[in-house]
Parts: structure tokens; sequence; C-alpha cells
């Protein structure tokens, strides 16, 4: 006989089983069996089950959609292999080269094509583990992204339990269709927020934000494209493989085709560019991979891209407008960006009010004034831009970039040979949070825990005014923040005490300098070992320095020349910061003394492989041309690097005559 208790669990896995069903229906396959009202019903009942008997709860149930408590932060996780961008073509004879190289890499044989919309979303790769959904990291920097387990939990067309037990991964794009995006925008606009600029950027921050219940209330859809087990395809044909995802239960966008050759491929394109406006959901493109995993396996990849697939991107949408007014942005480095505000114009479906105009000689290009008609485009369908000048206005305003800076009044500098003017103060209120975002990230300081929903936060409550003030804040500061724990607080405190030691080269990366990144700080850390040396070199000394010309050097004196930089650099020796190190003494080695720039891909070696090799023979290897490159390392696929080193007559040599240089003949 059964006990009660035995009954209850009965039901709710009855419930949970049927509610499963009719979410597939109605989320993925879009054809409901049961009206709403009904739906709502079971739900009820199962809710009100598990919350009298707890000891039933379970991740996988579908009463976990609707958002758990707001988290305090994302983890950081390793993807199992690495989410690589795509090359793209940006029209029918690009896509046909593309066929060309694969006709030519394949020889003769057979191949064909897998055809997919390419979504406008957010990039997710989502693990199952013994049947059910394990964990969700989203792409970000296609190596390393940030768990949202519990937010994408609350995704109805993302499976929670999966008939397969076998460990798998899926990953897939997350969108927001036209009419939940156009409906989130009517509601932020009656609560007098700012609306979101597509529907791209609105999927991306719904499955970013620290409460899943806020995601659960986006609506959002998640539909796949790779199955893979262990970071690898789990069958020989892509194809099949969507097939599979299909039976197990996934979305997998129908709008797809197996194509037989390029014609068909081309077909394809053309047919869904004309009927995007019409579909539920905003494309860019369409992706093509050949359908073959093996003859995948055999083509390779590039040093960015795999050569077996491509995003052929649909031409840009533009549309003319009304330029009403010009204001000037502050970024990170502190250029200056001039901005058009248009009368409000739909440009591929998406309401467009502002455009960048990128600095002074792109305005005097296209002879725009405040009042003129003109050509805005949606470059890559994301970003506007205004193209050209449609119609001149009869009562036109000239537009003057501003003598001080619009935010802290500190005067503006333009540095000779650079289109770009800068404000130089660091301190300025629009640079602030964008440039301790970028002090505190992992590749500068890397102070975890320290990313934008935190910083804003610091910011807006003046407790940080500079990235110095990092390093006086304290624990229950932080604690009173909104969405902070107590362990939080203390793991960030711990982690900007860990900053103090971080390296040279971090450290003057992180200042902010005008063309000085991650490389050219460590070759002023390995150059000259001081800080204090760097501030106060002339310019002439600086260029001693590998790759590090006029304009660099310029920027650099400029920087050291501001007291407000000087008295922020105090204060960071005040903290106890890194500010020398040993300088590296002259490389030794049968290539000491030259300098080598690679490109392309070789036939044998990794690029890192020739690298370290080159190195270890003395050599420097830079990573661009100069008239102090001594030879050009050019493999297949080779750029504008190749191009550069023609035009100054720099020796160009391959992975060969590497090799014979370095005695491995």
């Amino acid at each position: 006989m059964a006990t009660a208790a035995s009954s209850i669990a009965l039901r709710i896995t009855e419930l949970r089983s049927q509610i499963q069903h009719h979410e597939h229906q109605y989320y993925v396959l879009d054809a409901p069996v049961i009206s709403d009202a009904q739906y709502d019903t079971l739900l009820r009942e199962l809710q009100s089950l598990e919350q009298s008997h707890p000891e039933f709860q379970s991740p996988d149930s579908p009463t976990q959609r609707v958002g758990g408590k707001p988290r305090e932060g994302f983890v950081k996780l390793n993807h199992s292999a690495p989410m690589l961008s795509l090359d793209n073509a940006l029209n029918e004879a690009e896509l046909r080269d593309f066929d060309r190289r694969i006709r030519d890499l394949l020889g003769d044989e057979p191949y064909r094509y897998v055809a997919e919309l390419k979504l406008d979303g957010l990039s997710m790769a989502v693990h199952y583990e013994a049947g059910r959904m394990a964990r969700a990291i989203t792409r970000g920097d296609g190596i390393v992204g940030e768990e949202v387990t519990e937010n994408a939990r609350t995704i109805r067309s993302l499976p929670l339990r999966v008939s397969e037990s076998t460990a798998f991964e899926t990953r897939g794009e997350t969108i927001i269709s036209r009419h939940a995006f156009e409906r989130l925008n009517d509601q932020r606009e009656q609560d007098g927020l700012s609306l979101y600029a597509n529907p791209r950027n609105s999927a991306a921050g719904s499955l970013r934000v620290l409460d899943p219940g806020i995601t659960a209330a986006r609506q959002l859809e998640y539909m796949t494209y790779f199955y893979l087990v262990d970071g690898k395809p789990a069958r020989d044909s892509h194809w099949d493989s969507l097939n599979h995802l299909v039976d197990l239960g996934f979305k997998v966008n129908p709008l797809r085709r197996l194509c037989a050759n390029v014609e068909e491929l081309i077909e394809f394109c053309n047919e869904f560019d004309q009927q995007r406006d019409s579909l539920p959901y905003e494309i860019d493109g369409v992706v093509a991979k050949i359908d073959s995993i093996p003859q995948q396996q055999k083509l390779g990849y590039t040093s960015k891209a795999p050569r077996w697939a491509i995003a052929y991107k649909y031409a840009a949408r533009d549309a003319e407008t009304v330029v009403e007014d010009i204001l000037v942005q502050v970024g990170r480095t502190g250029a200056l960006t001039p901005v058009a505000v248009l009368k409000d114009v739909k440009v591929g479906g998406v309401t467009v009010s502002r455009a960048t105009l990128h600095n002074e000689d792109e305005i005097a290009r296209l002879g725009l004034q405040i009042g003129d008609t003109v050509k805005v485009e949606r470059s890559g369908d994301v970003i506007p831009k205004v193209v050209s000048v449609v119609a001149k206005a009869s009562n036109g305003k000239p537009f003057y970039m501003p003598v001080d800076c619009p935010v802290c009044g500190s005067k503006l500098v333009k540095l000779e040979g650079e289109v770009a003017v800068r404000c130089l103060n660091v301190n300025c209120a629009a640079r602030l949070q964008q440039s301790i975002e970028h002090f505190a990230s992992r590749s500068v300081m890397d102070i975890d825990g320290m990313g934008e929903a935190l910083v804003t936060q610091l910011v807006a409550q003046k407790l940080v005014q500079n990235v110095a003030d990092l390093y006086d804040l304290k624990q229950e500061q932080l604690e009173a923040l909104e969405r902070m724990g107590r362990k939080s607080a203390e793991k960030i405190i711990q982690n900007i005490d860990g900053s103090r030691k971080r390296p040279l080269a971090r450290l003057i990366s992180g200042l902010g300098i005008s063309f000085v990144g991650q490389r050219t700080a460590q070759i002023l850390a390995d150059t000259f070992g001081d800080l204090d040396k760097i501030a106060t070199l002339p310019q002439e000394q600086l260029q001693a320095a590998e790759e590090v010309g006029p304009k660099v050097a310029a920027a650099i004196r400029l920087y050291f020349s501001d007291d407000k930089n000087l008295a922020l650099l105090e204060r960071l020796r005040a903290a106890g910061l890194t500010f020398t190190q040993e300088i590296k003494g002259k490389s030794v080695g049968p290539l000491a003394g030259f300098t080598f720039v690679l490109t392309g891909t070789f036939p044998t070696l990794k690029r890192e492989e020739a690298k370290a090799m080159l190195e270890a023979a003395g050599a420097k290897v830079s990573g661009s041309v100069s008239k102090k490159t001594s030879a050009l390392v050019a493999g297949e696929d080779a750029g504008s690097k190749l191009d550069k080193a023609k035009e100054l007559g720099i020796e160009v040599i391959d992975e060969a005559e590497m090799l014979n240089r370095l005695g491995n003949p």
C-alpha cells in the first residue's frame, strides 16, 4: 500500500512531466495543446506541493524557472574548448572565394554546407550531466566566460532535463524576440527608464543581471547550434547533430538548410535577406559550415577562426534623417568623440536617435553641419554611424570641438599627428567608470569581483573618485552596497590588497596612457625598470625603447606633465604598488639583435611555438612591422603586415627559412 509521501512524490513527478511537455510544445515547437489557464493551474499545484514538501524540491523542476534569489556576482569558468569567432563574407564574391578555398583544400572530395540564420544575440554554452542541466556559461572572451546557470534556468525553451545520460554540451544563441523587446522598452518608457538600443544588447543585459527574477521576466529564448562531448563534435555530421538536438528537446532554428553546393548556399542567403524583416527575431546574416566533421578537422583553423565556416553578413541597413545637434562624449582614454543627435528614425527595424561621428576629421570629410539631412547606417546591424550628407540645411550650424573638457573643465590637448582631442585628467568623471573597470580588469591589475555593477555603485556614492581610492576602501563600505554580502566584500578587499604586488608593467598599463597598452607597458618596464624614470625621461630617450615611436613617447610625456596624474602616482606609491623591476639584460643567442614579426598560419608550427623559438635564440618578436623589423615570417593568409613589410622593404621569409636561421633546417 502506497504511503502518503510516496503518493505526493508520484504526483510531483507527474506534474513535472506534464509541465515540461507543455513547455516544449509552447516554447520550442510553438504548438501549444492546452490553454494558458490550464498550464497555470498545473504549475500552481506543483508549486504548492513543493512548498509543502521541500524534501521533494529539485533544481530541474519547472518551478525553478521563475528565478531564485539575487546573486552577489558571477564566477568565471573556462570553456571546454574555445568559442571562436568566424571570418566574414560581406558579398557574394567573398562567399564564392571562401568556397574556392574549400575546394582547393579538399581537392576532389565532395562536400556540402549547412546554412543557418545568424541570430543577433549572446552566445552561451550549456552543459548537461546525468540528464540534467548542470551549468551555463556566457561566451566571454571565447576562452573564459561567466557562469549564469541560475539565469539560464529561467529560459523556458532551454530544457532542464533531457533523456541523454552521457555528459554533453550545447552551444547556442540567447535572443529576445522583437515582440518581447518592444514590450520591454514600452515598460521601461512607462517607468521613466532609458530604452535599450537593440534586441542584442537587451538579451545580453538580461542574461547577465544579478537577479534571475529579472531574467525570467524578459522572456529570453535559446536556440542551439552545436552538440559537443568533451569539447569536440560528437557526431560525424553537423546536420545530424542538429537533428539529434531536436530529438533531445532543444530549440534548433527550423530555418536551416543542407546545401549541396555554393549556388544553393547563395540562394539560401538571398532568400532570407528578403525575409529578415518578417522574422520574429533579429538576424544579421547566415552562417555556413561544412557538414562533415572529418572534413572540418582536415580544413582546420587559422589563428583566429575555423577554415570550415564563415559568416555571410547582410548589407547594413540605412535610412535618412536630420542631425538636430552634435554632442561630445569622453571615453576611457580621454578621447572626445562627437555624437550626432538625430531626429528619430527606424534603421533595420530599430529606432536610432544617436550616431557616432568618430572625430573632427570625419565631420570635415562629410562636410556636416547641424541641421543637415544625412544617411545613417547600422554597421553590422548594431552600431549606428553617419555615412554621408544627403542634403545641406539652408541655415546649417557648424560644429567646433570644445577647448575645455565638457565634463571636468580641464584643457583639452591634441597630439601631433593624431586626430583625437583628449582630456588628460584621469580623474575626470566621464573617464572614471571605464578607467576603474580597465584598471581592475583581469589582464591589468586583476582585481576579481570589481565588475561593472560594483564600480557603478562605488562611483555613484563617491567612494572611488580615482583608481588610488580603491586602496582606501574598507570592508564595511562594500558591505553597505546593494547585493554585497560580507564574504563577497571580504574577498574583494583581499583581491585589492593582492593587486598591490602586481608587476610594474601591469601598473603602467592600468594608468590609461594614450597608445600604451599591455605590450608597450611591458616593453617600457623591461627597458627602464622604474616608473619614476619613465615619468621624467625626455621624449627622445623614451624612444630608445623598442616599438616606442614619437607618437607614443609624446603621449607618455604629455601624461606625466599633468599635475593631477603626478598626484595620482604619489598616492599609488603610498598604497604600496610596484614601481620598479629588474631591467632585463641584452639577449644572447644566434639571433640576438634581430627583430621578427610573425603573421599568417605556418605549415608545422603554432604562432606561440615560433615566437618561443625565436626568443630562445635571442631575437625580439614584435607585434607590428616597422623600420626596426629585421624580417617578417609570413605564413598562409598573411594580411596587412605583409603589405606593410613590402612597402617598407622589409625582408619576408617563410617558416622553413626561419628554422634554417635557428639552426633547424
